[in-house]
């Protein structure tokens, strides 16, 4: 095992895609020399050369369109797009042509791109550079959304999106860049789970707590805190957000009887509302609560300065907790 931080983690798993197959090729805004604005693709332009590694103009809907080209020709494009907020001028392409160019064509053309997004807030970031557009693509047919929270998960969930048939919005959340865990670089693709599938990454029975991304490590900062209190939280990494894994999250709230489900997109029509809607069609008979969301403000992305109050933190995660567990000191309302 290796200690990585999740942005190295991220460069190791292109390092090793581009070394499996010569028609992965990766684009972006200052991928090359510069080796992206987080350093992710750092190395590889002298590795692979500047017809692998690919510099674009500022630009992001040639980007996406001529990765969709490269993909018709057999390659397998990685595109990076610099920060959330600018995917917007490439979403015709994604929704458009990215999305259904498979079908159709009746499955005679395939779409192996991965679009790479530095995603969400947590770094004091100006506006358009801490967006959680997750909601859109994961609305999208013929997408799929992977959202990674460890630098296990990135190296090799990153690789798997990689070497999918199927096109992949694969959002890493930026606020974990520098944060390290150890990486086994040597253990078979083939072993990895299916990037598709939930993970369970703490066991517990008074109640679930389901996230993804850096909202992972949220929820296991709350259920340290509730562990305090005599409470014992599951906490469920979603890992992909489209499809969603809802037998592994099923299982989990039939255990518990009781969820709460966080993300930093905003609550009105956020992925957490399509997740509950779909436990309770699932589980309905096994709830002993209304299932509770913790998300960020309906409003645009605030300065700097007010991060912390749009932010989902412990305290909030909590508070829903409280709530769910009808426990007398919980704040009142149906949604934190």
């Amino acid at each position: 095992m290796t200690q990585l931080t999740l942005g190295k983690a991220l460069g190791a798993g292109l390092r090793q895609a581009m070394r499996d197959d010569d028609k992965v090729v990766l684009l972006g805004e200052d991928i090359g020399k510069l080796g992206g604005v987080f350093r992710i693709t750092d190395g590889l332009l002298d590795e692979f050369g500047a017809a692998r590694v690919i510099d674009t103009p500022l630009a992001e809907s040639g980007i996406v369109g001529t990765a969709v080209g490269l993909a018709f020709r057999g390659y397998r494009p990685v595109v990076e797009i610099q920060f959330d907020g600018f995917v917007y001028p490439a979403f015709d392409q994604i929704v458009s042509q990215v999305a259904k160019l498979h079908y159709r064509t009746q499955g005679r053309v395939k779409m192996p791109l991965t679009i790479r997004i530095p995603w969400a807030g947590g770094i004091g970031a100006a506006e358009h550079h801490s967006e959680s557009p997750e909601a859109y693509f994961a609305h999208t047919a013929g997408l799929r959304v992977v959202a990674v929270s460890n630098p296990e998960d990135a190296y090799r969930s990153l690789r798997q999106a990689i070497a999918s048939d199927d096109p992949v919005v694969f959002f890493e959340p930026k606020r974990l860049y520098h944060h390290k865990g150890e990486v086994d670089l040597e253990a078979p693709l083939a072993d990895a789970p299916p990037m598709g599938l939930a993970r369970v990454v703490r066991a517990g029975t008074d109640a679930t707590v389901i996230a993804y991304g850096a909202m992972v490590t949220t929820a296991l900062q709350a259920a340290d805190a509730a562990e305090d209190e005599g409470l014992s939280l599951e906490v469920v990494d979603l890992r992909s957000l489209s499809p969603v894994d809802y037998d592994s999250v099923a299982a989990s709230v039939r255990k518990t009887g009781r969820v709460v489900v966080a993300h930093e997109a905003s609550r009105e029509a956020g992925l957490g509302a399509e997740v509950i809607a779909s436990i309770t069609e699932r589980c309905f008979e096994y709830l002993e609560h209304a299932p509770l969301r913790v998300t960020g403000r309906d409003v645009p992305y605030p300065p700097a300065k007010l991060e912390k109050y749009h932010l989902p933190d412990l305290d909030r995660i909590l508070d829903a907790v409280d709530r769910v567990m009808d426990r007398p000191n919980s704040l009142t309302g149906a949604d934190a």
